[in-house]
């Protein structure tokens, strides 16, 4: 056991005994218990569990993330406040306030990244245990939490279209290998830049879109989807699997989140507007502290009753 195992030894436990217990649901319903496609589906269920799991960290994501794009135009404003000051006083100040401002809010802008920091111990884990998964089969390795010498040589002996789920593209010989994991990989990555995209092209406002650090997240629409294509090529067929479900998780639960809950000033708000306007239904804007932006409330039946005339004399009571 490599220091990787050792570290990840308490997740890898975690991330087998969900498998196993997923495998042992399917194959009490009638699958096969050394199918390739009963283990894929062990893993899908793996991964709905875990995202799942993560569900109130995403919240939490996109919550800060609406903050954010309401707070774009006051970051606007210290930055051309500090615009040409290179000292360390006012680029100190200048953070200073930007935190302020972050705390206030209770956002941060770290937030967006949280989902995927949280989620990669465990796409490690899962690795990590189907990396092991030969040596646990023959007993050079004991079993890994419920991931068992017996489950581990029905997983070895399994395959999907004749392919092992230790298979990876690089590692292992014959056209098959490349072909099915090759494909998996780019749907892997084109999954990746699509959700991105779908986020920047539908769900940032045009202030948002012209802030200068747009430009980093810009780059990292494209660089991340090739990071992880390139780093497709050593991961074994079953974590292929595993992204697979996982991104197309975050696709359907972003296409949700996107029409119900957008951020202010984007394409995505102007057509919510447009569908609650249709249903007659009133929208409140948030509350931004340290800035402009205020609470708008609904407008309710009683204020958009009409206005009951008043006779002359009630006209001058009231003046009085």
């Amino acid at each position: 056991m490599d220091w990787m195992d050792k570290l990840l030894y308490p997740l890898q436990w975690v991330v087998a005994w969900v498998l196993a217990i997923f495998h042992e649901v399917f194959t009490a319903i009638g699958l096969p218990a050394a199918n390739g496609w009963t283990w894929v589906l062990s893993i899908a269920g793996l991964t709905l569990v875990m995202r799942a799991i993560l569900i109130p960290l995403f919240v939490y994501q996109i919550k800060s993330q609406r903050k954010m794009q309401l707070l774009q135009p006051q970051i606007q404003r210290l930055q051309a406040k500090y615009k040409g000051k290179k000292d360390q006083y006012s680029r100190q100040a200048m953070a200073e306030e930007q935190m302020n401002l972050f705390r206030d809010n209770k956002t941060s802008p770290w937030a967006s990244c949280l989902p995927l920091l949280v989620q990669m111990p465990i796409f490690f884990s899962l690795f990590r245990v189907i990396h092991n998964m030969p040596n646990v089969a023959d007993g050079s390795i004991g079993a890994i939490g419920g991931f068992t010498q017996n489950l581990a040589q029905q997983a070895e002996a399994s395959s999907v279209f004749g392919i092992s789920l230790s298979a990876t593209f690089l590692e292992t010989p014959g056209i098959g290998v490349k072909l099915l994991t090759g494909v998996l990989i780019v749907i892997m990555a084109s999954t990746m830049f699509i959700t991105q995209k779908q986020m920047m092209a539908k769900n940032m406002s045009e202030t948002a879109m012209a802030n200068p650090m747009m430009q980093s997240q810009k780059m990292l629409l494209y660089v991340m989807p090739v990071v992880f294509g390139f780093g497709g090529l050593y991961f074994p067929l079953g974590v292929l699997f595993y992204w697979l479900v996982s991104n197309t998780w975050t696709m359907c639960q972003q296409h949700v989140v996107i029409r119900n809950m957008p951020a202010p000033g984007s394409k995505a708000e102007k057509e919510m507007l447009e569908r609650k306007a249709r249903k007659g239904k009133p929208v409140a804007q948030p509350e931004i502290k340290g800035g402009t932006a205020t609470a708008v409330e609904p407008a309710t039946n009683q204020s958009r009753q009409r206005q009951q005339p008043v006779s002359k004399n009630r006209k001058k009571n009231k003046k009085r």
